[in-house]
């Protein structure tokens, strides 16, 4: 006997479920970039592609969060990128985390014993 045999002819074969569901979010992640692309200005992209690269989850949850308001007709213009820094502002104040202070970088340079000593 076949192993094709045993697959009921009405149900679709394994591979075609995950097939299919490959197609649809590559479908669903095109129509959020398309979205992403006509709603924020370039300099707003490029900020949201920078945070991608460092937190693929914040990014998607800033996507999540405009597409919401492009849907239920809250943003009517394109969102620049002060705007999307102040959508940023307000997640981390809704998630309770503290806003993350700026770091400064000290540079201390090692003195030798030979570098300032004149005998």
């Amino acid at each position: 006997m076949d192993n094709l045999s045993k697959i009921p002819q009405g149900a679709p074969a394994q591979g075609e479920n995950a097939e299919e569901e490959a197609a649809k979010r590559a479908q669903e992640e095109q129509m959020r970039r398309d979205l992403m692309a006509t709603v924020l200005e370039s300099a707003a992209r490029e900020r949201l592609s920078r945070i991608s690269l460092v937190s693929p989850e914040r990014s998607r949850q800033i996507e999540t969060i405009l597409v919401r308001l492009v849907q239920s007709g809250q943003i009517r213009g394109r969102i620049s990128e002060n705007q999307l820094i102040d959508l940023l502002d307000q997640m981390e104040n809704a998630n309770g985390q503290k806003p993350v202070a700026k770091s400064t970088i000290v540079y201390q340079r090692r003195k030798d014993f030979d570098d300032d000593l004149d005998f």
